[in-house]
């Protein structure tokens, strides 16, 4: 199967990102989103210096999706420790989800998918499905990046059980599908 080498954006493909305006589409080589720079910088200005948990983690996604890793990394820590004193271990899961985003960008694989795991356990243990949906998409990326196509192929499927389980419309389902199509596409295809 030959994949387009832009996928167009759909509006929910990745449920955990309060920026999906921005996002235009999905580079099917790499699963990493295109980004209209100009819209991203535009409201990362809008946010300036708000400090809500939801702010914060909005401003993690525009860092990162923005390609400032460094920023992207402090903020996320901020927020994690937030979620985190707030006493919501769902949105601590989630804050989580982020960090380990930032941390696949900067290359740092293993740790990511560390990370990833941690949050895939919690919200198992305590069927959180949207937040144990989103881990597992965000663990499927780790392992794609890493050349581990199968087990990134086990986590895309899962993450479509889940979402399908959590009542996503299909919009909502479409980006784990895409996934799991470029996989299986590397799959039988090797020389890609």
């Amino acid at each position: 199967m030959k994949c387009p080498e832009i996928i167009p954006a759909v509006s929910a493909f990745v449920v955990q990102e309060d920026t999906l305006s921005i996002i235009t589409g999905y580079d099917a080589l790499t699963l990493r989103e295109k980004v209209d720079l100009a819209a991203a910088t535009e409201r990362l200005d809008e946010l300036g210096s708000m400090r809500s948990l939801s702010a914060l983690n909005e401003k993690v996604s525009l860092l990162r999706l923005l390609g400032r890793l460094d920023e992207a990394w402090e903020i996320a820590n901020e927020a994690w420790r937030l979620s985190r004193f707030t006493g919501d271990r769902e949105q601590a899961v989630a804050s989580r989800i982020r960090r380990a985003q930032v941390l696949q960008y900067q290359g740092k694989l293993d740790e990511a998918a560390a990370e990833l795991n941690h949050c895939i356990l919690d919200a198992e243990t305590h069927e959180w499905t949207s937040a144990a949906a989103n881990a597992r998409q965000n663990r499927g990326k780790v392992l794609f990046d890493q050349g581990n196509l199968e087990a990134a192929l086990a986590d895309f499927t899962a993450a479509v059980f889940l979402r399908e389980k959590d009542g996503a419309t299909a919009d909502e389902l479409e980006g784990c599908l895409i996934a799991v199509a470029v996989v299986e596409s590397f799959i039988s295809d090797p020389r890609r």
